[in-house]
C-alpha cells in the first residue's frame, strides 16, 4: 500500500553551499594589556572600576554583518585598528566572537601571516613541505605542485638554503607561494602585497584572480585601494569597529577616500612660516566646475617676511598622492600675496575631489605643509571603468578622438 501524502517524511534539507560566509551580529572585546603599570596606574584603574567606568575591555568589532555567496570577491577596507584582522581571525577560527554567529561552509585558507610557519633552521625545500602541511595539503599534493611552488617564489637558486639566510622578502615569498596553491572554496588574505617587488605583487594579484576564477570566495584585506578595486567587486568598510559601508567597491572606496579627505581637513595647519588666508575653487564666474571645461583656483598668502618659494596645487580623490599636479615659483613679499591659476580644460569625472597644496623653499623645506585645502565638487560624465585588473586608482577623462581601418579599407575597398 502506497503511504499517504501525509505519511511522506520530509526532504532532507542540504546544507549552504561551499564558499558561503555568514556572519551575523558579531561582536569581540579584548582585554587591555596589563604591562607592567606602576602603583598610581593600578590606583587609577581601581577609581575607575568603583565609579562603574568599565573593566579595561575594548571592543574591536560592535554588531558586524558579513554575507558572502560563492564566488564573490570582498574588499575589506579601513584604517589601522579598525578590526579588520580580528574579523578575518574569527572567519579562520583562530579566535572567537563574544557574541553573534559566524558560519563558513567548504575549507578555508587564511594568508593573515605567510611568515607564521616559517623555520628559520629549515631550508626553503623542508619548510614548502612543512608549510604546506600545516595548511592542510597533502605529500602527493606537495610533490605534485613542489616545482610550482618553487617558480612562483622564484627561488630556484636558494631553494636548498636555510631559510635564515634568506631576506624578510624572500620568506614572505616563500609562504604566500604555498598559500596560494591551496585551492580553497574561501581564500582571507590579509595584507600580504607587501611581499617582494612589484613584479612578485603583479603575481600575486593575477593569482589571486584565477583562484577567484574557480569560484573560489576571496575576503581581501589591504590598504591598497587600487589593488582592492582591481580584485574585488564589492566593498565592506570597518570604522571602529562598525559597518561603515557596504557595496560596490568603488562606491565604498570612495567614501572611504572622502572620509579620510575630511578627517585631514581636520588637522588642517592654515599657517607655517607662511599663513594661508584664502582659496577659492570655481568654474567659470564662479559657477560648479564641468568636465572639460576651465577651473579657476585662487590662493592669498601671507609672508612675514620676502622670500623665495614654490606653491604647488593638485587635486586627489581621497589620498595624498594627488592624479596631477602644478607648480609655480613665488617671490614672497613681506605682504599678502595672490596667485591665481585656471586649468583650461578640467580633466576630472563628475565627483568629490580634494585641492591639496604646500608652498617649500628652493631647499624643499616646508613654508605651508602639504594639505587638503578645499573641496572640489566637479559635475560631467562619470568615470569610465574598464575590466577587472586594469581599474585605475584614480579615473580622469580623457578626450580622444579614434581612427579604425582595416586591410581591405587600406587596399581601397569599403569596410563596414
Amino acid at each position: 500500500m502506497w503511504p499517504s501524502l501525509g505519511d511522506r517524511q520530509p526532504a532532507r534539507q542540504r546544507g549552504p553551499a561551499a564558499g558561503t560566509i555568514a556572519a551575523a551580529h558579531v561582536w569581540k572585546r579584548f582585554r587591555a594589556d596589563r604591562g607592567r603599570r606602576l602603583l598610581r596606574d593600578e590606583l587609577q584603574l581601581l577609581s575607575a572600576r568603583v565609579r562603574g567606568q568599565g573593566r579595561g575591555w575594548r571592543w574591536a568589532l560592535r554588531d558586524v554583518e558579513l554575507a558572502a555567496e560563492p564566488g564573490e570577491a570582498i574588499g575589506l577596507i579601513g584604517s589601522n585598528g579598525s578590526g579588520k584582522s580580528t574579523l578575518l581571525k574569527i572567519l579562520t577560527r583562530v579566535t572567537y566572537p563574544h557574541t553573534g554567529r559566524v558560519e563558513t561552509a567548504g575549507r578555508v585558507g587564511a594568508l593573515i601571516e605567510v611568515r607564521a610557519g616559517i623555520h628559520g633552521d629549515l631550508t626553503g625545500r623542508e619548510n614548502i613541505k612543512l608549510y604546506g602541511t600545516l595548511l592542510g595539503l597533502g605529500r602527493r599534493q606537495i610533490r605534485e605542485r613542489f616545482d610550482e611552488i618553487v617558480a612562483f617564489a622564484e627561488l630556484e637558486d636558494a631553494i636548498d638554503r636555510q631559510v635564515k639566510y634568506y631576506s624578510t622578502g624572500m620568506q614572505m615569498r616563500v609562504g604566500f607561494a604555498v598559500a596560494a596553491f591551496l585551492e580553497p572554496d574561501i581564500l582571507l588574505v590579509d595584507e600580504v602585497l607587501a611581499v617582494g617587488d612589484a613584479t612578485f605583487q603583479h603575481r600575486c594579484l593575477e593569482r589571486m584572480r584565477t583562484v577567484l576564477a574557480q569560484g573560489t570566495t576571496l575576503v581581501f584585506v589591504s590598504h591598497d585601494l587600487a589593488a582592492v578595486e582591481a580584485t574585488c567587486s564589492r566593498g565592506l568598510w570597518l570604522r571602529q569597529g562598525v559597518v561603515a559601508a557596504d557595496g560596490p567597491v568603488r562606491q565604498v572606496v570612495n567614501a572611504y577616500r572622502q572620509s579620510m579627505e575630511l578627517e585631514a581637513e581636520s588637522t588642517v595647519q592654515l599657517s607655517g612660516d607662511l599663513r594661508l588666508l584664502k582659496v577659492e575653487v570655481g568654474g567659470p564666474d564662479g559657477g560648479v566646475p564641468r568636465t572639460q571645461e576651465p577651473l579657476d583656483l585662487r590662493v592669498v598668502l601671507d609672508s612675514p617676511r620676502p622670500r623665495a618659494g614654490r606653491l604647488f596645487l593638485g587635486v586627489s580623490e581621497g589620498v595624498a598622492t594627488p592624479m596631477f599636479l602644478l607648480r609655480r615659483d613665488l617671490d614672497l613679499t613681506a605682504a599678502e600675496v595672490e596667485a591665481r591659476c585656471r586649468i583650461p580644460r578640467l580633466p576630472l569625472p563628475r565627483g568629490r575631489f580634494f585641492v591639496w597644496m604646500g608652498v617649500f623653499d628652493p631647499a624643499g623645506l616646508d613654508l605651508l605643509p602639504w594639505q587638503p585645502v578645499a573641496r572640489l565638487d566637479v559635475a560631467g560624465p562619470d568615470p569610465e571603468i574598464g575590466p577587472q585588473g586594469i581599474v585605475c586608482l584614480s579615473a580622469v577623462h580623457v578626450e580622444a578622438s579614434w581612427e579604425v581601418a582595416s586591410e581591405r579599407s587600406r587596399s581601397g575597398n569599403s569596410s563596414r
